[in-house]
């Protein structure tokens, strides 16, 4: 049972849990209408303590979607956190008004105090540079819808792995499920830090192997996972001048790629996918974002028993 369990950490759920809120997010998909009045009279608070458009704008809207109301803050300057308001408390509070939480956050382990505290689920919608479940059950999802399977997955990931709370997420929910092979793909500076590959891929064997060049790698992979090549993260600008345009994906690069391999990005995008290939059959980026309403739908849906 999920109901009044909170979601901090990718693997807070067993794979069985993760596959019961596939399951309803595909019922969900297939007939909106019976949902629509499922959260009637429940209500989402959206603890939002830096920007967000996306994973914000997702939450709402799978809350409106279910018949429930949205309350919250988009900005912590607009609530009493401005006026130094500790987030145990600020979390007793909304638990007395509100049935569920959804909590961004920049410090790494916030989401997880705030649980310690609540007694209403809250769900972590990103911490730091450390977490990003709901992007991560978003991500499954989309591969579990079009590749019909988790297991037995050729998943390339490109751009900044060092950095990425969505990379490390899903290199560590990958990690659970059979004969996957991950192809990291980025510059030196933003290689994945030695702790994910030691506690993520060699403590569970995950086949895995670096690579410098999309093109180099692209015809093995059955996924393309594109994130931003940031440019501050260099500290020279003379080399990211220089490596830049290897992480861009165009068109060209897509010409040794499988037919039915899928291009995945977390958005938003800058310019690391081309606009070219937003045409082409296997650009999956939009839909994964709309597949994240619908899983947080599940989501929400379960842990606040209604469904």
């Amino acid at each position: 049972m999920l109901k009044g369990r909170s979601l901090i950490d990718p693997m807070d759920f067993t794979v069985e849990e993760l596959e019961e809120i596939f399951k309803l997010a595909d019922d969900i998909i297939a007939n909106p209408k019976e949902y629509m009045h499922a959260a009637e009279g429940k209500i989402l608070a959206t603890l939002f303590y830096e920007p967000s458009t996306r994973t914000r704008f997702s939450f709402e809207t799978a809350m409106l979607r279910l018949g429930g109301q949205v309350v919250g803050f988009s900005e912590p300057n607009s609530s009493s956190v401005s006026k130094g308001e500790t987030i145990a408390d600020t979390i007793r509070i909304v638990s007395c008004y509100a049935d569920i939480a959804a909590m961004r956050h920049p410090k790494e382990g916030a989401p997880k105090v705030a649980s310690m505290y609540s007694t209403i689920p809250v769900i972590n919608a990103g911490d730091g540079g450390h977490q990003h479940p709901t992007q991560t059950l978003t991500d499954l999802l989309t591969m579990r819808r079009t590749k019909k399977r988790l297991s037995n997955l050729t998943i390339g990931m490109c751009g900044d792995l060092k950095f990425g709370r969505t990379v490390h997420s899903l290199i560590k929910a990958m990690s659970r499920y059979d004969n996957n092979k991950i192809i990291l793909i980025s510059p030196d500076e933003l290689k994945v830090p030695e702790y994910i590959k030691k506690e993520m891929l060699d403590k569970n064997n995950v086949e895995y192997k670096e690579a410098k060049r999309i093109e180099d790698v692209i015809d093995e992979l059955d996924v393309l996972y594109m994130t931003r090549v940031q440019k501050e993260r260099f500290f020279n600008e003379e080399d990211y001048i220089r490596l830049k345009d290897s992480y861009i994906l165009n068109e060209n690069k897509l010409k040794s790629a499988k037919d039915d391999m899928i291009i995945l990005h977390p958005l938003p995008r800058v310019n690391e996918i081309s606009y070219e290939v937003d045409n082409d059959k296997r650009a999956y980026y939009f839909k994964q974002a709309k597949n994240g309403m619908y899983v947080r739908m599940a989501l929400m849906a379960k842990l606040m028993g209604v469904l």
